[in-house]
């Protein structure tokens, strides 16, 4: 007996259906929830009604309150982690708003607390908004006052920031840096380092870290097996160290292996850096080139040698994994199968949620990863131990807290921690103690006799900053003088010398080296630091200013980075002071006529004028080594 027409077309639909079957794999659920709870997500920015018609369209949006397609996201997938940034960071009660809704959107999918992390280090890289925090000086500021203070400027600093960032919901702190910083190219450590002594470092590292995690702050020390002698960004390309054995282990690695032996560190963070001494495995990159596995998906570096020569038992992240050392070379999911394979227990952003059709990417990057355990590609017996330091780590840290908490009275309590009075006292001291004298012929305590000072800033902001510290300083002192002050970013080299010309002292100022991506936020801000203004011939620019200056006059340098490039300038000027530390708070006022004024003040703006002007001495010593 034949088959009709309608009966051919049936059993072609079964046979395809059969086939399309055949053709889609499955997975348990249980192996996608073991995946997503080890990976971490940034919510920067959002556009929940944009689709990505063009690959020039770039959502701009920042997150700062949780939309209902990533509430809906956290729900379904379970995602054990969000990073959020300074975009999604206005005022207290937004942020304590939005990291309530975040763990009540992991609560409603009935998955785990949430790690919610920052990278709230001090100093440069800060982000919840200094005007209602406590930022510090930072790492390399610190490192100036250990031979008078010990670790204390170390513990007050973890100290605050933790019970800062705890009243705001965040439980989670990329920090302390524990690089050592050896090399004065390193474009993106440099300032972050508490210096260039792997002892003092390892001592302030542990110091900082335990007071963080003893006020409820989980702390993530960083970047293993270190960042501090390289000369590239990771953010940017991929840097190789060439130690040797011993040096990597008597530098390098002896600040984390310090807080392992002596601390109880709950996390510690990846670099994206070729160390071959450590792994010259080679492996082929997405371009089909072929170079040397960086640490990040090492299993040599994260397993052999952290978590079992070195005795780790805590939590391992990757760094940003959009970062450019890793993205250029690997596809998100083919790093996160290579990161989990080599030690990691948690990959950090390893693809970008801007929009709603991005949600889908992320299911399938969860899919494809559950699949490669269970076609063996990834160790089950690994993700599971993986997950259950996780969760060990959230039990000890994380309290699950009630959906229906009052967000207003959380708001009354955390405004009476930040920024409280003792903590801006903690604040100023660190910066009032880590000015370093390092060339002083006659320049401070300036003269009765020096009434015209010209002050060249990098811009105006840190202008408005030492101008207002000096005014103010002066004042309580009885004392004016005429103080002018430029921008050497935007004012020309004529308009500067016109008015240094007429000045009794110049004050000139050095920020190297330039501000690095991760200072700005990340790889979404890449185009803008492209943008900065060129370096060389801002350098070149102000040897010009400072090689104008006439003997009659009185001239000082204040670096306020990393002192390595004062000694080209050294020759021409009659003081050097370094400061590790140029943060400015905006301040707004109105007048009677409901006119917006703004201004700048900082504390390390606070501490040079107080030197200069004879009320405090200059008593930190210089943590790294200039000729």
């Amino acid at each position: 007996m034949g088959f009709g027409p309608s009966r051919l077309c049936l059993a072609s639909l079964l046979i395809f259906s059969c086939i399309s079957c055949i053709s889609q794999p499955t997975v348990d659920p249980k192996l996608e929830a073991l995946v997503a709870q080890k990976l971490m997500l940034d919510i920067r920015y959002f556009c929940p009604t944009t689709t990505h018609s063009t690959p020039t369209e770039k959502c701009t949006t920042p997150v700062t309150v949780l939309p209902i397609a990533l509430k809906n996201m956290i729900s379904d997938t379970g995602v054990g982690g969000i990073i959020l940034f300074a975009n999604n960071l206005v005022d207290t009660e937004q942020m304590i708003r939005l990291n309530h809704d975040l763990q009540a959107a992991a609560a409603q999918g009935g998955h785990k607390p949430l790690f919610i992390s920052i990278d709230q280090e001090g100093g440069r890289v800060v982000r919840i908004p200094q005007n209602i925090s406590t930022a510090f000086s930072g790492n390399m500021a610190i490192g100036a006052t250990y031979p008078l203070h010990g670790t204390h400027f170390a513990k007050i600093s973890g100290e605050v920031i933790a019970k800062e960032l705890a009243v705001l919901g965040f439980n989670l702190n990329f920090a302390p840096t524990v690089d050592v910083n050896v090399n004065p190219e390193n474009p993106v450590i440099n300032v972050r380092s508490f210096g260039e002594n792997p002892q003092i470092v390892a001592e302030l590292g542990l110091a900082q870290m335990q007071a963080m995690q003893s006020n409820g702050i989980i702390s993530a020390l960083k970047h293993f097996p270190g960042h501090g002698d390289t000369s590239t960004d990771s953010h940017s390309g991929l840097p190789l160290v060439e130690h040797d054995i011993s040096k990597i282990e008597a530098v390098d690695l002896a600040p984390f292996q310090y807080a392992i032996d002596n601390g109880d560190p709950g996390m510690i963070m990846t670099a994206h850096i070729q160390y071959p001494a450590l792994d010259s495995a080679i492996f082929k990159a997405t371009d089909g080139s072929h170079t040397i596995l960086p640490a990040t998906m090492s299993r040599a570096i994260l397993t052999d040698l952290l978590r079992v020569k070195m005795a780790f038992k805590g939590v391992i992240i990757t760094d940003a994994l959009d970062m450019a050392a890793i993205a250029h070379f690997y596809q998100p999911t083919e790093a996160v199968i290579q990161t989990f394979n080599a030690g990691s227990d948690i990959a950090l952003m390893p693809i970008a949620i801007r929009t709603s059709s991005d949600i889908p990417k992320l299911k399938k990057l969860i899919f494809d990863v559950a699949y490669a355990i269970q076609n063996e590609q990834l160790s089950i017996e690994e993700v599971e131990q993986s997950v259950a330091r996780i969760n060990a780590l959230k039990q000890i840290y994380i309290q699950s807290e009630p959906v229906d908490s009052d967000i207003a009275e959380a708001t009354r309590y955390a405004k009476t921690v930040l920024a409280a009075p003792a903590h801006l006292h903690a604040e100023q001291a660190l910066a009032d103690s880590s000015i370093v004298a390092i060339k002083n012929q006659g320049v401070w305590p300036i003269p009765k006799s020096i009434q015209r000072i010209h002050i060249t800033m990098p811009d105006n902001s840190k202008c408005m900053a030492l101008t207002s510290a000096l005014t103010q300083t002066l004042k309580t002192l009885g004392a004016t003088k005429n103080i002018s002050c430029s921008s050497l970013t935007s004012d020309s080299i004529e308009d500067i010398l016109t008015l240094q010309r007429d000045a009794q002292m110049v004050i000139f100022s050095d920020i190297t080296p330039q501000q690095s991506l991760v200072e700005m936020g990340g790889m979404d801000d890449i185009s803008d630091w492209r943008l900065r203004p060129n370096k060389d011939q801002l350098d070149a620019k102000l040897l010009t200013l400072i090689t104008s200056t006439q003997p009659s006059q009185t001239s000082l340098l204040i670096s306020m980075r990393t002192p390595y490039k004062v000694k080209q300038y050294a020759p021409y000027v009659d003081g050097i002071i370094a400061s590790f530390a140029y943060n400015t708070q905006t301040i707004e006022t109105r007048d009677i006529n409901g006119q917006t004024h703004v201004s700048y003040q900082g504390p390390i703006y606070r501490a040079l004028a107080n030197i200069l002007l004879a009320k405090q001495q200059a008593n930190g010593s210089l943590p790294v080594s200039i000729d």
